[in-house]
């Protein structure tokens, strides 16, 4: 199963995120406020997975995928985005991200995202 970091500003997504992955089965190394702190967790956990939202302070997520595909081009990127939010989840791909989720997301759609992204190697 990947390890995976997690990135959200808000502190309750983050929660069920981690709820939702390890109940199938992923670890989670780690979990990240914002796109900046994000940059750092990734080169100290060399997670697989990093899950980013989009909306966030200090760096955001496009923003911090572009930083961390400057130095790790391997880690699979799966963009979470609230509704309405098209146009950014394009500029994400565009950096680097592989897939995405929208918020409120289901358990159903986190795994299906995970399996795009770990069989893309």
């Amino acid at each position: 199963m990947a390890r995976i970091l997690i990135t959200d500003d808000a502190m309750f997504m983050r929660m069920q995120l981690k709820g939702i992955l390890t109940s199938l089965g992923h670890e989670v190394v780690g979990e990240a406020a914002d796109g900046l702190e994000a940059v750092e967790k990734n080169k100290e956990l060399k997670p697989d997975v990093i899950t980013m939202d989009i909306t966030m302070p200090n760096l955001n997520g496009t923003e911090a995928v572009r930083e961390i595909r400057k130095t790790d081009p391997d880690v699979k990127i799966i963009m979470c985005s609230a509704m309405g939010q098209q146009r950014m989840v394009v500029e994400a791909i565009e950096a680097g991200a592989q897939d995405f989720i929208v918020k409120p997301f289901t358990p159903e759609r986190i795994k299906e995202a995970l399996e795009n992204v770990l069989s893309l190697d």
